[in-house]
């Protein structure tokens, strides 16, 4: 079994009353390795000025873990298929919805754009590798959100 953490860090200011919900929601991810990611709630969720634009949101941060732990199973499968992948990119996109009073990203779809040294395989191969980084992502087993990939 492994287990994963992260340190999330939030401090109120002294000049914050906090009853009045007039605080920001600027906060640190802290990761092993000491790195620090700026996080905040989204925008959408809590206004300017309380919520840090710039900075990681959650949902943001769900939807690049989907996307992230996708890539890393494509770049295996492929490699093992004898694929020389020279870049990957996904614009993808998460879709917040209401379901039965509970507010919840309910689906994300991964748009990989993939370039290829050497052969470019052909979409039969393509569309395989990615159910076989869908099925085996940790993260898209772990959630009831819908995975979709459209590959260019």
């Amino acid at each position: 079994m492994s287990s994963f953490g992260a340190e999330v860090i939030w401090t109120r200011k002294e000049t914050e009353i906090f009853t009045d919900r007039r605080y920001s929601r600027g906060h640190v991810w802290r990761f092993d390795g000491g790195v620090e990611v700026p996080a905040s709630s989204s925008p959408h969720v809590v206004p300017l000025p309380y919520s840090v634009e710039e900075n990681v949101d959650p949902e943001e941060a769900f939807v690049a873990a989907l996307s992230s732990c996708h890539m890393l199973f494509f770049l295996h499968f492929a490699s093992d298929a004898g694929l020389v992948i020279d870049h990957y990119s996904d614009a993808a996109i998460g879709e917040m919805k209401n379901v039965d009073g509970k507010t919840m990203i309910t689906m994300v779809t991964l748009r990989p754009d993939i370039r290829y040294g050497g052969n470019t395989p052909d979409a039969e191969l393509v569309a395989d590798l990615h159910h076989r980084a869908h099925e085996a992502c940790f993260l898209a087993n772990s959630v009831k959100t819908e995975v979709v990939v459209e590959a260019a």
